[in-house]
């Protein structure tokens, strides 16, 4: 007897443009036919996912279907068809909470307090249904609408877990470095209160736009956090009532039996009683430091974002248009080892706070009963538990590495890291012919820039580029308006010789259709006086083939301008 194959979706629902893609999955806009209601659709190739991810996609399915909160994104349907199974969220447009405090024109601390009355009423909602997050970080929390004042959504599920009551039981080592909690570092049985100890962290950079524990070395982090090793420090804090600082101490207290609850934390004065315990004053300060720390998240993910639209996921009427992590993407979450392996060692280089390193935004996660060792407890935000022997060395730190140091061959990995890397595959003909595609390719894109030619700049770069560089001031740069000023008010009024050397390329393949290359540029140029000068600059770039061509997909750029003033 033949199976009759389930057409549900595709008879029902008309696929858009793409939002975001992981390695076995893709977001799109799509639209049911019969009432016009539009979707986030979270479309994954069961045919490529293992028997652990098909239990973990059923788990997440599972757990979202039970959770219907206006602060949390909600899974509208779940559809299994021949090959893939599709996920129907709300179409969520307002980005992320974090994105849109920085382009405010007035932040106040009440302004926090509504905020994280608005997450806390998302966690008490999971709590009081039996879930725990577990993955409690800027990135999840996104706003409803570009409207003022449009809610803030709790978002991707796929670490959650289910527990019963205020189950405390060993559920496995997953979550977000900087937002771990004491208990899941001391290996100890966990539940509800872990995230209470994000919601803690959140509120925290809320408040001053950096985060209460931080450190490059991700053992000192962890130690930080397991001595619950943070402070208040002047000036910043000084404007900050105590009431506030109050509430960050219950939800950071180290024993989670004495932590703060949800619900507790509801009733709290400087919550339930804004308008008068909450301060009024503009923050401009938090603002400043929360854009840094922005920018720093969004390095990682431009990176990150390239290496998985390399991966070649295909599904029905899918665009080529460039992958961008929306939130409509991040609310239906991606459920990939890959990322989690990536952004695992990704982070282990990460930095971010102005005077110091911040909480790394990579999910880490063990099996169930299995507690690896700290080094390789580092897996991603993507939002699934990967299992130990999933985790290849594949050696992204060089990449973040480079990206830091803008050229040259990786330091020496720690000797932890070391310890659990593998020894580099050997260069065959075809790599050594595809980095020298992208040293070349590289050269091209500078001597455009050179020679003031927009337009072969335009071809060889990806329209929604994005970048760090000195003339952005600090802010991450998307699409090709901000660089066609430069070209057409500088560099091509410029009739004096300008020549560039690029010294030390590093070039890292991610897959077959994308590399990262670093190196130090040096320009030579005559001054307005006429005198032979030259400035360096420390720069990377991440480029993507589509159908056969490269295309510069994100740079970063640190030192002298790219183009010398003359």
């Amino acid at each position: 007897m033949a199976t009759t194959t389930c057409t549900r979706f595709t008879d029902e629902y008309q696929l858009y443009e793409e939002l975001g893609k992981g390695a076995f999955s893709v977001v799109r806009r799509c639209v049911k036919l019969c009432t016009g209601q539009e979707y986030a659709a979270k479309i994954i190739n069961t045919k490529k996912l293992s028997a652990r991810d098909h239990q973990k996609l059923e788990r997440e399915a599972r757990i979202c279907r039970l959770l219907k909160h206006p602060n949390i994104v909600r899974l509208h349907d779940s559809i299994s068809e021949e090959g893939f199974h599709y996920l129907l969220f709300d179409l969520v447009t307002g980005g992320e909470l974090f994105e849109d405090i920085v382009a405010r024109e007035y932040y106040s601390e009440a302004d926090a307090s509504h905020c994280i009355q608005q997450i806390l009423e998302a966690v008490l909602h999971c709590h009081q249904m039996g879930v725990v997050h577990r993955d409690l970080k800027p990135e999840n929390l996104l706003l409803a609408s570009k409207c003022k004042n449009a809610a803030v959504k709790l978002a991707d599920f796929g670490l959650a877990i289910e527990v019963q009551g205020d189950q405390q039981a060993w559920f496995g080592f997953a979550g977000t470095p900087g937002y771990l909690s004491p208990e899941v570092l001391r290996k100890e049985a966990y539940g509800k209160p872990v995230d209470i100890w994000a919601c803690g962290v959140i509120l925290y950079i809320l408040l001053v736009g950096y985060p209460p524990f931080w450190d490059e070395d991700q053992h000192k982090l962890y130690q930080q956090i397991k001595a619950g090793a943070y402070d208040f420090p002047s000036p910043e804090w000084d404007t900050v009532t105590p009431e506030a600082k109050n509430l960050i101490n219950q939800m950071l207290t180290i024993n989670p039996a004495k932590r703060i609850t949800a619900q507790e934390a509801l009733k709290h004065p400087w919550v339930c009683q804004r308008s008068t315990v909450a301060s009024m004053m503009h923050r401009q300060e938090t603002v400043e430091c929360l854009k840094k720390f922005n920018a720093r998240r969004k390095l990682k993910g431009a990176i990150l974002t390239t290496m998985l639209v390399s991966r070649n996921f295909s599904v029905g009427r899918q665009t080529t248009a460039p992958a961008s992590v929306s939130a409509a993407a991040a609310a239906a979450g991606t459920t990939t080892s890959l990322v989690e392996q990536a952004k695992s060692l990704l982070n282990r280089k990460a930095d971010v706070k102005p005077q110091s390193n911040s909480a790394k935004n990579s999910i880490v996660t063990s099996p169930k009963g299995n507690v690896p060792s700290p080094a390789l407890e580092s897996s991603d935000s993507s939002n699934t538990t990967i299992e130990d022997e999933d985790v290849k060395a594949t050696k992204l730190t060089d990449i973040l590495g480079c990206t830091r140091r803008g050229s040259g061959p990786p330091a020496a990995p720690d000797s932890e890291a070391a310890a659990h890397s593998t020894q580099s595959p050997p260069q065959t003909p075809i790599m050594q012919t595809r980095k020298q595609e992208i040293i070349k390719i590289t050269e091209q894109l500078i001597e455009a820039i050179n020679n003031g030619d927009f337009d072969a700049y335009a071809k060889i770069c990806d329209p929604g580029l994005t970048s760090f560089e000195p003339e952005a001031l600090g802010n991450l740069v998307e699409g090709m308006d901000f660089h066609r000023f430069y070209f057409e008010n500088l560099l091509s009024k410029n009739s004096k010789p300008i020549h560039t050397t690029i010294l030390n390329p590093h070039v890292h393949l991610i897959g077959e259709d994308a590399a990262c290359i670093a190196y130090i540029r040096l320009t030579q140029f005559v001054d307005g006086q006429g005198r032979p000068r030259s400035s360096q600059s420390e720069e990377t770039r991440v480029w993507h083939r589509r159908d056969a061509k490269w295309q510069n997909v994100h740079f970063h750029c640190s030192g002298a301008p790219a183009a010398p003033l003359q």
